[in-house]
């Protein structure tokens, strides 16, 4: 919980005081004591992520090269390229089998 001086409208930094803790602000002589507990708990959202391999997007326009499926040794698969890690690491080549729609990476 952000809360801004009335005065100036900077930001209220929370302080220890001799009784209770207090708001106070760094650019006035702006005080406000804590009279009561306050407690606020924010918890941040996951942010939702798509199964890269299973989105029917992804693979709409891909090419296709000789590659064998281990789950059904199918010898034609789809693949595309994504970077995974760092920029100076390789990037990742996805396949999936145009046989069975097994997807691995390589």
């Amino acid at each position: 919980m952000l809360l801004f001086c009335p005065t100036c409208a900077n930001l209220l930094v929370i302080k220890q005081g001799f009784e209770a803790n207090r708001f106070m602000c760094n650019s006035c002589p702006y005080v406000h004591n804590i009279r009561r507990k306050m407690v606020a708990k924010t918890y941040p959202k996951p942010k939702a992520l798509d199964d890269i391999l299973g989105s029917s997007e992804v693979w709409e326009n891909v090419d296709n090269t000789e590659a064998t499926c281990p789950k059904c040794s199918h010898t034609r698969a789809a693949f595309f390229q994504m970077q995974t890690r760092s920029a100076d690491e390789p990037m990742t080549i996805f396949y999936k089998c145009l046989g069975c729609g097994n997807t691995w990476r390589d």
